[in-house]
């Protein structure tokens, strides 16, 4: 993306061209070595038996894998999700990919129609459009990734919509496939429009659902929601004594880094009888699309309903109000905090611009310690860096009514 936007600053570039298989064949690599190196640690390690199958519960501390009977008095279920695939007219005779199978293509698509519009779906339509695809978003929601702020979402679909059609508050109706084509018929929400949408392949990324069917839970006492994750206490015990969940199982904060954390949690807790929970509100995330996302702790709307109007107090710093900014000429991209009013106590910040994954880290780093403004402010920023952004959003706090706030005292 750098490549084709290197106009503006007086240099002309082109990509001449783009080695799809070996971009996605080293990517593989990477992940069957990190892959083989786990499950040879787990073989190697005394005092561990390891079954490479899929394993079903027949009773409560019961599971039976690969037709042998393995019985635990302490269990952890960590069996994560799949790809939710929606009941759509036709989905089941197409073919279609997932995050998973995607990944496993040898051939640059020609065109794709993505089904979804959150996390995802903004990351691989951003990707393969990237490496050439022709990438159509149909999204039910009113919003792209609408689990961000609002102008978050606002600013990546206007972003994202210069180099694809984006199609929001729009859910797809049936999917038909003809030869190597696939048909997709959608309908605007809003207006009852029918539209009709072609290409090469399909995306499903609509959703994640939990393996506790496969796993057949069912057979145990653990209690399960509406959506079929598990229910853990906030020391992740299941409803089940001796049991024990975490990761994307129990539907919380589905990421990677949440369930690394979760599982040093819960082996203290279950091993050696500690009582330690975690502090979801200090956990962030990243989308890795095109403009970069990274959020942690609670929207402007979650802050209000939880305090009140008048207690809580939002700041806007847009890139361009730091020089680095404005030397990348970066005139969308912001970042924006969520802070109570009469503490200085930071209840959220959101980013979206370059480099906004590793900017929110500061921010991380304060909230998981005393979690105040003057916890980031203290610490000098170099400048003419980046991070001056950070602390600028800190600089510009105003009531949630727009009326101009005077920073209290310290």
């Amino acid at each position: 993306m750098e490549i084709r936007e290197a106009g503006r600053f007086g240099i002309t570039a082109q990509i001449t061209a783009v080695d799809f298989p070996a971009i996605m064949e080293r990517m593989r690599k990477i992940v069957a070595r990190s892959h083989d190196r786990m499950k040879d640690a787990l073989e190697k390690a005394e005092d561990f038996d390891f079954y490479g199958g899929e394993a079903r519960f027949t009773g409560d501390h019961t599971l039976e894998v690969n037709g042998k009977t393995v019985k635990g008095r302490d269990i952890f279920i960590v069996a994560g999700v799949r790809p939710m695939v929606p009941a759509i007219r036709g989905i089941e005779s197409v073919e279609y990919l997932t995050n998973e199978s995607a990944l496993r293509l040898t051939e640059l698509p020609g065109s794709m129609v993505v089904i979804g519009g959150g996390y995802i779906s903004a990351e691989f339509a951003h990707f393969f459009e990237a490496m050439g695809t022709n990438v159509t978003i149909i999204q039910r929601n009113k919003r792209l990734v609408p689990d961000e702020e609002p102008e978050v979402s606002e600013l990546l679909r206007t972003a994202l919509s210069r180099r694809m059609q984006i199609h929001v508050d729009t859910e797809v109706t049936e999917v038909k496939q003809t030869g190597k084509i696939v048909t997709v018929t959608a309908k605007e929400r809003h207006s009852g429009k029918q539209l009709e949408f072609t290409a090469s392949h399909l995306l499903v990324a609509a959703g994640r659902r939990p393996n506790t069917d496969n796993l057949m839970v069912s057979n145990t006492g653990v209690k399960t929601n509406e959506k079929g994750f598990i229910v853990v206490d906030e020391f992740y015990e299941t409803s089940k004594k001796g049991i024990w969940a975490f990761g994307d199982i129990i539907g919380r904060k589905m990421f990677r880094h949440t369930a690394n954390h979760e599982a040093e949690l819960v082996w203290h807790n279950a091993v050696h009888g500690k009582k330690s929970r975690m502090n979801y509100l200090t956990v962030p995330h990243a989308v890795f699309s095109y403009p970069e996302i990274a959020s942690v702790g609670l929207s402007e709307a979650e802050a209000v309903k939880l305090m009140g109007k008048q207690e809580v107090l939002v700041g806007k710093a847009m890139y361009t109000d730091v020089a680095r900014g404005e030397a990348m000429m970066e005139t969308e991209g912001f970042t924006k905090a969520i802070v109570h009013r009469k503490t200085g106590k930071v209840l959220g910040y959101h980013i979206i611009g370059p480099q906004a994954s590793i900017l929110i880290q500061e921010v991380v780093n304060a909230m998981a310690a005393d979690g105040n403004i003057w916890t980031v402010a203290k610490g000098i920023h170099i400048h003419p860096a980046l991070s001056e952004v950070v602390l600028k959003a800190f600089g510009k706090l105003e009531p949630v009514d727009g009326e101009h706030h005077h920073h209290h005292d310290r």
